[in-house]
């Protein structure tokens, strides 16, 4: 509970008056303090009145009073500055390192908002408060949903950023892992990126004016010329393929050139993925893509639409992948481009957080705003995510919305930190 006794005093949801210390001292409490997450008190620069004097300093908050001793604090230095000690339960007094006593209070947790938070953490459907959601005010979720996309935008702008600085400061390197991480639509995302980081670009690129080239080292790399990648069931016809062949003779003259290792085949998954979802299809778009040098980071820098950026990831199938979905099983003959979807979600993932770390990087502000602007330009995604929050009142009218409420849903409902989330804070306070 000690969790939720920092969310009643950070929000001050405790009666006003009647809060005194143990013994018996008045307690006003007029800033409860900059919530602290890292090491150190709970509560900084507080300011409350004990017995009609004014403290400034730094507030504690436990479970239970003895925890003082049992986290180490009497022999912390860092705590010496603390000016009231917050309980649950007081069962034992408390001193700094010179044996000075510490205020202590203690503080119960209101019945409402111990009910509503037992009831958050029970709710087995998704979202959990969707009881209130209907009754949210306008700008009460608008804020919010801001909040959400940045912090999301954030967090993809800073694995762009490790990219980067991982390909030596290349953001060519960084856009084409980013990527083809994308080109596995989640399910095969860390496969895809495993697989683009297992070549540099400068290697690829010795050979970027001949597909066939590129379609054997980027197959070969991805561990799918390996005989030992191909199911059980297509295995004697893909190794009668020609095309089979002919890839996996070329890769071994290029790995042995380069010195290249492939990733695991194992790494990739094929579990209820559609056809035109399979691994190979997704790389031998993305040989095409290369091939064409349709898309760079000069070229996405340049657009200033989700029109024009979707242009620069029109590709198709390299010719074999056209009639094919695996090594010797044919298919009905299809370009096996990207669908509107597909693009439009490589778009938001890929592009926009691109544009946006390139411009930080480059201080370029223009490039954010850009960046932002494509999210709020673009339709929200139709994802299980996005349908649920629909489905209970809260209704994402664009693609930064819809980034929005993944965010709201992998970060803190999953997590179950509703304490964290401003819908949850209108949920226990009994919105």
């Amino acid at each position: 509970m000690e969790q939720l006794l920092h969310y009643v005093w950070k929000h001050r949801l405790f009666p006003m008056g009647g809060l005194a210390t143990t013994d018996g001292k008045p307690v006003e409490v007029i800033d409860s303090g900059l919530h602290n997450t890292g090491s150190g008190p709970d509560f900084f620069n507080a300011k409350v009145k004990i017995g009609g004097q004014l403290w400034v300093g730094n507030v504690e908050i436990h479970d239970k009073a003895s925890d003082w001793f049992a986290h180490g604090h009497d022999r912390d230095s860092a705590y010496d500055n603390v000016v009231l000690h917050v309980v649950g339960a007081s069962d034992a007094a408390v001193c700094d390192t010179g044996g000075r006593p510490i205020a202590q209070a203690v503080l119960g947790v209101p019945r409402r908002v111990a009910d509503n938070y037992r009831e958050l953490l029970a709710t087995e459907r998704f979202p959990p408060c969707y009881r209130v959601v209907p009754r949210l005010r306008p700008l009460t979720v608008r804020a919010w949903l801001a909040a959400l996309q940045a912090e999301r935008l954030e967090e993809k702008t800073g694995a762009i950023a490790r990219r980067a600085a991982a390909h030596q400061g290349d953001w060519e390197g960084a856009l084409f892992v980013t990527l083809a991480r994308n080109f596995g639509f989640g399910i095969n995302g860390d496969a895809f990126e495993e697989w683009a980081r297992s070549f540099t670009l400068n290697t690829a690129g010795r050979h970027r004016d001949n597909l066939f080239q590129i379609e054997a080292l980027f197959m070969g790399q991805a561990g799918l010329l390996d005989p030992g990648a191909l199911p059980p069931r297509y295995r004697e016809a893909a190794m009668a393929d020609s095309e089979f062949v002919r890839l996996g003779r070329e890769y071994a003259f290029l790995a042995h050139k380069y010195g290249l290792h492939p990733i695991c085949h194992r790494m990739w998954r094929f579990l209820r993925l559609r056809p035109q979802n399979f691994p190979h299809i997704r790389i031998a778009q993305l040989a095409r893509l290369y091939f064409d040098r349709r898309l760079s980071l000069s070229a996405l820098v340049e657009c200033d639409t989700a029109e024009g950026v979707t242009a620069l990831l029109q590709t198709r199938a390299t010719p074999y992948w056209q009639t094919h979905y695996a090594f010797g099983v044919e298919s009905a003959p299809s370009a096996k481009r990207l669908t509107a979807q597909s693009a439009a979600l490589v778009v938001i993932n890929t592009a926009v957080p691109v544009l946006f770390a390139y411009g930080r990087h480059t201080m370029n502000e223009r490039l954010c705003d850009r960046a932002l602007a494509l999210l709020d330009g673009m339709k929200a995604e139709n994802n299980a995510i996005v349908r649920a929050w629909r489905d209970c009142g809260l209704e994402a009218r664009t693609a930064g919305d819809s980034q929005a409420l993944i965010q709201l849903r992998r970060a803190y409902c999953d997590r179950r930190e509703c304490l964290r989330c401003r819908i949850g804070y209108e949920y226990l306070k009994g919105l």
